[in-house]
């Protein structure tokens, strides 16, 4: 299970209800933060988040509304104290962000920042998990993330280990990893010859866009996600303002996300054209894929993996 809480949902500007983008991942403890628009350290504070677990950023371009909560955060886990380090990540020109940051006469940091340059196709990696830069539209250079998790063990049959001898306890736990046991009378029991543990079930997949216009190449990477985090600036009668501004539409996002068999929509960068209404672009969404969601700035959702198996 992960946690996603929507720090900034809106395009472009920020307006009274909405702080421009950033979405915060909470996998197990650990904070993951995608993109980093300003005012996101005071939004994380609402959100009652904490920072001092947060360890990777992941930029998906250089536009001010994208990054210009870096410096405020910086300085603000400083002032609490923060020492370990903190990765950035972000397409060409990450770097050169970062070292104009540095010298806007912040206070020295008592932490290292890690500044790492990906292009589509690069991994992060972690013990836990990965995430992939893949490619998107956006009329300068752009990255979209894809995080994964390893594929689960199959279920476990407790009834079917105690049925061959297995007593409860310590070699449970061995079998369901995938390992065989030795029993008190020599038996040897194999957890997938002896039918005690299922196949292999997937792990999360969780797709973030940052900003682009809708397209196949990315849906590809994005298919069959239990979460797509898709920008959202114009709705269908706008269609050629997206399509000169490299954004997209809802209906678009909300077809394409039928097509490639996403399990959950999360529509963001809301414009500020639709401030006083936003119900016109879930609503054009929804016509075409019903499991679409339109988060609020300081919503959390919880997103738990298919529990179907993986194909052999």
């Amino acid at each position: 299970m992960i946690n996603i809480t929507f720090l900034g949902t809106s395009g472009s500007l920020p307006t009274k209800e909405r702080n421009p983008s950033a979405v915060l991942f909470n996998y197990e403890g650990e904070l993951l933060l995608f993109d980093c628009g300003e005012g996101t350290q005071r939004q994380m504070m609402s959100a009652k988040t904490g920072m001092h677990n947060l360890k990777y950023i992941f930029l998906s371009h250089m536009h001010a509304d994208h990054i210009l909560g870096i410096p405020g955060l910086l300085q603000t886990m400083d002032f609490q104290g923060r020492t370990s380090d903190l990765f950035i990540y972000g397409p060409p020109g990450v770097s050169q962000f970062i070292e104009a940051c540095d010298g806007l006469g912040l206070h020295k940091l008592k932490f290292e920042v890690h500044v790492v340059t990906l292009n589509p196709g690069d991994f992060a990696y972690h013990e836990n998990f990965r995430v992939k830069a893949v490619r998107t539209d956006h009329g300068i250079v752009s990255l979209g993330y894809v995080f994964e998790t390893p594929p689960r063990p199959g279920r476990f049959n407790r009834e079917r280990a105690i049925e061959l001898g297995v007593a409860p306890g310590p070699l449970f736990s061995k079998l369901h990893s995938g390992e065989s046991v030795t029993l008190d009378d020599g038996r040897v029991v194999d957890p997938e010859i002896h039918g005690i543990v299922g196949p292999k079930r997937p792990g999360l997949k969780i797709v973030y866009s940052g900003d682009t216009k809708e397209s196949e190449s990315f849906f590809k990477e994005a298919a069959n996600a239990d979460l797509l985090i898709h920008e959202s600036s114009f709705t269908d009668d706008l269609a050629e303002s997206a399509l000169e501004w490299k954004h997209s539409t809802a209906g678009g996002v909300a077809r394409l996300s039928d097509k490639y068999k996403i399990q959950k929509l999360a529509l963001v960068h809301i414009s500020p054209r639709y401030s006083d209404d936003p119900s016109v672009v879930l609503n054009e969404a929804l016509k075409y894929f019903k499991n679409t969601i339109l988060p609020n700035d300081l919503d959390t959702i919880e997103i738990f993996p298919k529990e179907s198996y993986l194909p052999e």
